[in-house]
């Protein structure tokens, strides 16, 4: 007999547990409230996902969709020189903003890379259009003509006054008073704008373009291809219309 039971009366310690199990027991006991408040921490931070909306859509913000319901937001931080927001806005979100239109609220965000030189003067021009109340149609216009500004040859293009005269020209063509647009793009408001694009993007933890968010939460496409994405993005939306 250990030094541990001793003078014990032994049928006292064979109807009870012994010293052993009971240490077993108890941390195994432990074990599961420890697991069981991970699980309860992990659980609330799930829940706590949700970016709050003045940091995704604050006051003043563009929309190219606007839904009366307000039930579903999907916002876009973007680049217009990113080669990847090129591709979504061909191949998904063009899309998304007709078949959705009405139905859905849909806000861009600026989110300029330092890798891209005319990433901020095409953000510039679109801000600038804003202002004469045609954001949309500017936004439009500098996706729509990406290749007239954004590449040369293989590369991205760094040829600021080259860019400026095309979104001049895109301001002409949507109607735009030029002289106004020239000196809003140069002006200190505009730059806010970006800047504050910016700042609410790493709030909401965005470090690549484009990133979304659907009701505040980042959509995380699994999909291998342009065309998965997509059928991601709108199986989303569509579960948060039905919800």
């Amino acid at each position: 007999m250990s030094r541990a039971t001793r003078g014990k009366n032994p049928l006292t310690s064979r109807s009870g547990p012994s010293v052993n199990l009971v240490i077993t027991i108890g941390l195994v006991v432990v074990a599961a409230l420890v697991i069981g408040g991970i699980l309860l921490f992990n659980r609330s931070d799930d829940k706590a996902t949700a970016v709050p909306a003045d940091t995704l859509v604050p006051a003043g913000s563009h929309m190219l969709s606007t839904a009366d319901s307000q039930r579903v937001t999907l916002v876009e931080f973007l680049d217009f020189q990113c080669p990847a927001c090129a591709s979504y806005y061909s191949n998904i979100t063009k899309k998304v903003e007709e078949d959705y239109q009405g139905r859905i609220t849909f806000v861009p965000r600026n989110f300029p890379l330092d890798m891209h030189p005319l990433a901020v003067p095409a953000a510039r021009a679109a801000e600038a259009a804003g202002l004469q109340g045609k954001y949309a149609e500017m936004y439009h216009a500098i996706y729509n003509g990406y290749q007239e500004w954004a590449v040369s040859g293989e590369n991205v293009n760094s040829d600021v006054a080259a860019a400026t005269a095309k979104f001049e020209q895109y301001a002409t063509t949507i109607g735009l008073d030029l002289a106004k647009f020239r000196t809003d793009v140069a002006s200190p408001q505009v730059q806010a704008v970006i800047d504050k694009g910016i700042a609410d993007g790493r709030d909401a933890g965005v470090n690549s373009t484009p990133t979304f968010f659907l009701n505040g939460v980042k959509f995380e496409p699994s999909g291998r291809t342009l065309a998965d994405v997509d059928r991601q993005l709108r199986a989303k939306i569509d579960e948060a219309l039905a919800g």
